[in-house]
């Protein structure tokens, strides 16, 4: 059998039947909205040359897209796993609009794909690092905020100013604390790729202190509290490098209150444990893990 193409469907393939795999497949793509086949690969487990011509089936089938933003990677000649999206029949499936799924994802811009993929990366880490530890993640369909999809909400400033916020992924952890008593912390995401300027002139300008002021006047006004049900709140910002860290930090700074909510890191900490001490705190730039945890304690942890 010739080689099927990478991002064009052939519609003469043998028909198959979804398997109890496939369903767990499309459920895992709806929740992150894109993963790489390697990320399947590792959350799904067994064996990643079956899983990987089981996903190309599902391609040319249509129940998964590959977006072709993705194209110039292999024509560079890039060595990057496949993304994935859902195609209509999932949209289907999932009693989801199917075109806000197959043709949106399928035809999406190179920038777009690559910050949601980002996300995904944070999330796929997160994931198996609870995994490791035996800690629970609860998605945003897991907590019940009672607020339309995507979470949104506004804030409004001492001198007026509105500002909106949209967190790119919202999820509590659960664990047992020293005491064998069950927490809950709820966490904010922010995928940044160093494409929006830090600081601007006025907030009517799109920046990322406009992002950090905006979380803080949640904080300051209660909103998490009175609108979310969330009692208690911190942010997560994985950007592009350790100096765009420091630019993100320094703007911090410059906030009246609330640095303790803020949590930064590069991506280079997707190679580490994210549960531990591997955080930048916007208060003294302290180090600090998102749950407490004894095997967590020491900053140093891999």
């Amino acid at each position: 059998m010739s080689r099927l193409p990478r991002f064009q469907r052939v519609v003469t393939v043998a028909p198959i039947r979804l398997t109890e795999r496939d369903h767990e497949i499309i459920r895992l793509i709806h929740r992150h909205r894109f993963l790489r086949s390697q990320q399947i690969v590792t959350l799904i487990g067994g064996s990643a040359q079956n899983l990987s011509r089981r996903l190309q089936w599902l391609f040319h089938h249509g129940w998964l897209v590959r977006p072709r933003a993705q194209l110039q990677y292999y024509e560079r000649g890039e060595n990057k796993t496949i993304a994935y999206g859902l195609g209509n029949k999932s949209g289907s499936l999932l009693q989801l609009n199917p075109a806000a799924w197959g043709e949106k994802n399928h035809g999406i811009g190179r920038m777009y794909l690559a910050h949601a993929l980002l996300v995904s990366d944070v999330m796929v880490s997160l994931e198996l690092a609870c995994r490791q530890h035996g800690v629970r993640l609860l998605p945003e369909n897991e907590l019940r905020l009672h607020v339309e999809a995507p979470l949104h909400w506004r804030v409004k400033l001492r001198d007026g100013t509105k500002l909106g916020v949209i967190p790119d992924r919202v999820f509590a952890l659960e664990f047992s604390d020293q005491n064998g008593q069950v927490q809950r912390v709820y966490y904010f995401l922010e995928a940044d790729r160093g494409t929006m300027p830090v600081v601007r002139e006025k907030l009517t300008q799109t920046s990322f202190y406009r992002k950090l002021i905006a979380y803080e006047a949640t904080w300051a006004n209660k909103i998490h509290q009175r609108h979310l049900d969330i009692p208690r709140f911190r942010v997560l910002t994985v950007t592009t490098s350790a100096a765009r860290v420091k630019s993100l930090l320094d703007a911090c700074s410059r906030l009246q209150r609330g640095h303790g909510l803020f949590l930064f890191a590069d991506q280079s900490v997707l190679q580490r444990d994210l549960l531990a001490a591997v955080w930048q705190c916007g208060k003294a730039a302290a180090l600090s893990a998102l749950v407490d945890l004894p095997e967590l304690a020491n900053p140093h942890v891999s």
